[in-house]
């Protein structure tokens, strides 16, 4: 007698079993994608309204122009004393993150400006250092040669225009889910970084930081700590010209 294999119709079919399979875990993924998104959200939000906060704030410090309670040290050479808020605009730039468009940074760029032109005169041997840190000041200069009867060089003379270009820059790691603020020319010739919670971001922090600016006080620097970098990449410094030439 011939035997026949009946197919066992009470079992699913392969392709039934695949499509529960890849649902089930299509539904683990979005679960899991989430609270990841709420979380890009919420930060996305805290920089938009910085955004709007600080390009409050910038329009009426442009007008008002204050003086800024800083002195900037160039070393030994020079030291800028309380100079007046200029100009300032920000600016932000977004990109796509898993199925969002959000702000990849906000960015505060300002300048303050001296009272009057600043003479440097130094020994031609050091006129390369000196030159080194002004353009890491960012201060625009002009550069000649004294010479004497004999038309031996015998000094470099720097004639520097007191201007300080600074900025302010919102960088969000929205997989730390953290804000990187960096800090360059505020308060002395260099940079800063501070990683912010983002819920600590909020408009008490920025009133601090606008008051950082000015010089009124310190706090803001102990809203967060410091952030250590690795690996920076070698940043050109940023000239007045680039940083206001559109204004």
């Amino acid at each position: 007698m011939t035997s026949v294999t009946m197919a066992d119709s009470s079992k699913p079919s392969l392709l039934t079993q695949l499509r529960e399979k890849s649902e089930a875990l299509r539904a683990e993924g979005e679960a899991a994608r989430r609270p990841l998104e709420d979380a890009i959200r919420d930060i996305d939000h805290v920089l938009w309204r910085a955004f709007r906060w600080l390009d409050e704030a910038i329009g009426h410090l442009a007008v008002i122009r204050p003086r800024v309670g800083h002195t900037f040290h160039l070393g030994t050479l020079m030291a800028l004393e309380r100079p007046r808020f200029d100009r300032g605009f920000v600016s932000f730039r977004r990109k796509p993150i898993v199925s969002l468009e959000v702000l990849e940074h906000v960015e505060l760029f300002y300048r303050l400006d001296g009272e009057q032109p600043i003479t440097l005169r130094v020994p031609p041997m050091q006129a390369a250092a000196v030159e080194e840190r002004l353009r890491g000041s960012t201060m625009p200069y002009e550069y000649q040669t004294e010479q004497d009867e004999r038309r031996v060089v015998r000094f470099g003379v720097f004639r520097v225009k007191p201007q300080i270009a600074a900025s302010v820059r919102l960088e969000p790691d929205y997989r730390e889910q953290t804000i990187d603020i960096a800090l360059r020319n505020v308060d002395r010739f260099e940079s800063l970084h501070l990683a912010f919670q983002p819920h600590a971001l909020d408009e008490a922090a920025l009133e601090q930081l606008v008051k950082f600016m000015m010089g009124e006080t310190s706090t803001f620097l102990r809203l967060a700590p410091f952030k250590l970098l690795r690996g920076v990449r070698n940043e050109a410094p940023m000239s007045p010209a680039a940083a206001f030439g559109r204004r």
